[in-house]
C-alpha cells in the first residue's frame, strides 16, 4: 500500500480527497477482524479511492481462503471469485475507480499465480475482472447516482449481490443503491436483505469455472 495520501492539493481542494495511511487501515479494519476473515463478509466503501482499505480487505479474506482451499484449484477459484464478490466500492473519480479495480485484481492474480502458476485460467481471470466491473463503481455515494459523461447520462446506482450456488454458480441479484440506504436509516441491515429486485429478469453468463446465474 503507498504512503501517499494527497495526489495534490487541487483533488483535496475540488473533491476532498486525503487517502488513509496503511497504519489507519489495518488499525481500524482489526476492530472488525473476525469479518475481514469472513470469505463472505460484504464491505461496501462509498468513497473508495484507489482502494486502500478494500485491497487489504480482500488481502485478508485471499489468505483465509488459501489455508483452507489451496489443494484445489477449482475450490481455490470458486472462493476467491466470492471472496472479491464481497467487496464493492464507489468513488468520484473516474481514475480512482480504475486504479481501484487494478489493485484488486492484482491482489487476486498475485495470489493466483502463485498457487498455481502454469495452471492459472484466464477465463477465471476474466470472470474476476468482471466482479470489480460490476462490483467498483464511478458514482456519487451523495447523490447515489452514477457519474455521467457526454456519452450517457447519471443514473441509480445498482449494486449485484452475489450468492454461492451448488458447484460453481454463482447467483445475481441486483438491488438499487438508493433503496438500500433507505431502508437501512430505518434499521440495522446488511449491505443486501430481503428488497425486492431492481432487475427480475434472469440472465446466466458463463464467464469460466466459475458461472454467474443473474436473477
Amino acid at each position: 500500500m503507498s504512503g501517499k495520501q494527497v495526489i495534490s492539493k487541487q483533488r483535496v481542494a475540488d473533491h476532498g480527497e486525503v487517502y488513509t495511511h496503511a497504519r489507519e487501515v489495518n488499525a481500524m479494519l482489526d476492530l472488525v477482524r473476525q469479518e475481514t476473515e469472513r470469505i463472505e463478509s460484504r464491505f461496501l466503501e462509498p468513497a473508495c479511492g484507489t482502494g486502500n482499505f478494500l485491497v487489504e480487505i480482500l488481502n485478508r479474506k485471499l489468505a483465509v481462503v488459501s489455508t483452507r482451499y489451496a489443494k484445489s484449484q477449482l475450490e481455490w477459484e470458486r472462493h476467491a471469485a466470492l471472496a472479491v464478490s464481497s467487496i464493492y466500492g464507489i468513488d468520484i473519480l473516474a481514475d480512482n475507480v480504475a486504479a481501484c479495480r487494478a489493485r484488486l485484481f492484482d491482489v487476486f492474480d498475485a495470489q493466483y499465480r502463485a498457487l498455481f502458476k502454469q495452471l492459472v485460467q484466464a477465463k477465471c481471470q476474466e470472470a474476476v475482472r468482471y466482479l470489480l466491473r460490476q462490483n467498483i463503481l464511478h458514482g456519487d455515494a451523495l447523490t447515489l447516482q452514477t457519474v455521467g459523461s457526454d456519452e450517457t447520462a447519471a443514473h441509480p446506482i445498482v449494486f449485484a449481490e452475489w450468492s454461492a450456488l451448488n458447484g460453481s454458480l454463482l447467483k445475481r441479484r441486483d438491488f438499487v443503491f438508493a433503496h438500500l440506504v433507505d431502508k437501512a436509516s430505518h434499521r440495522e441491515l446488511p449491505l443486501f436483505s430481503d428488497l425486492d429486485p431492481a432487475r427480475p429478469d434472469i440472465r446466466s453468463l458463463r464467464l469460466s469455472a466459475v458461472t454467474i446465474v443473474q436473477t
